[in-house]
């Protein structure tokens, strides 16, 4: 990788936002590291390598301690700091809480919660060292709201928000940035694989994931705390939500997030970025 350029790390990097947050970084100059638990990260990587920049593939799993650790130490392996950190990989699962397999919503745990905190505590402690850095964290406008039939993905979102902003506190006096993108339902594989395609949530339109990236780097390079991207729709929710009740949130999610007839084959939840 080349010494010159500010370097840039972002899970969750083979499809969808993460893919674009990783576009937007080569665009801007960076080199990057995209990370990913499936083969299409070293497809992804390739399409991103161009105009100079360094884009280095490591495909690893961070539902794991040994998966998040080998993440860091490849990424900062040649010696190289970490100027960015996007912390986007995450999964979902629809379904109501007494159908759905425990497995499947400890693995959302495991990776939207757990895996969030370990790298976040690797990334953090090293920019404080130097005094400077950046962090994007992917929460979701399901951070705002209960999630009745999707419970364990809205409320492992609230965490990660809330993470987010009490550590920009934390780290105001370290020369560190936190900032936290808050996507609305984007046009990516989410729906499918969360198998929620046959919902009212899953057939609503859909945001572009490269308008979301776009908006959540430029958050992120301004020092911003949040941004809901990436439509007005998005951002008329966001604002609403602050408003709202959480029972009629609740209510109301129940009412998207519920199978509306027609459901969609199941599929096996597999790791992706978020989508509601």
């Amino acid at each position: 990788m080349t010494e010159k350029r500010s370097l840039a790390l972002v899970t969750g990097a083979s499809s969808g936002i993460g893919f674009e947050l990783a576009r937007q970084f080569v665009d801007r100059g960076y080199d990057v590291v995209v990370a990913a638990e499936d083969e299409t990260i070293l497809t992804a990587a390739e399409l991103l390598d161009r105009s100079g920049a360094t884009v280095r593939p490591v495909r690893v799993d961070l539902r794991t301690d040994k998966g998040v650790e080998e993440l860091y130490e490849r990424a900062t392996a040649d010696g190289r700091r970490l100027d960015i950190a996007a912390l986007n990989a995450g999964v979902g699962r629809g379904g109501r809480f007494l159908d759905t397999d425990l497995d499947d919503e400890l693995d959302i745990v495991a990776l939207n919660v757990r895996s969030t905190v370990h790298l976040a505590k690797l990334v953090a402690r090293d920019m404080a060292a130097r005094g400077q850095g950046r962090i994007l964290f992917t929460a979701s406008i399901a951070a705002t709201m209960p999630g009745p039939e999707q419970a364990v993905y809205n409320a492992s979102k609230s965490f990660v928000q809330s993470f987010a902003k009490a550590l920009r506190e934390e780290l105001r006096g370290n020369g560190i940035t936190v900032t936290s993108l808050l996507p609305g339902p984007t046009d990516t594989d989410f729906f499918r694989r969360a198998q929620m395609l046959g919902t009212r949530l899953g057939r609503l339109p859909k945001d572009d994931p490269a308008d979301v990236a776009r908006q959540g780097v430029e958050a992120l390079l301004s020092g911003k705390q949040q941004v809901f991207a990436a439509s007005p729709l998005v951002k008329a929710m966001g604002a609403l939500s602050r408003v709202t009740p959480d029972t009629l949130k609740a209510k109301a999610n129940r009412i998207l997030s519920a199978p509306a007839g027609g459901a969609a084959a199941p599929h096996p939840p597999v790791h992706t970025e978020p989508g509601p």
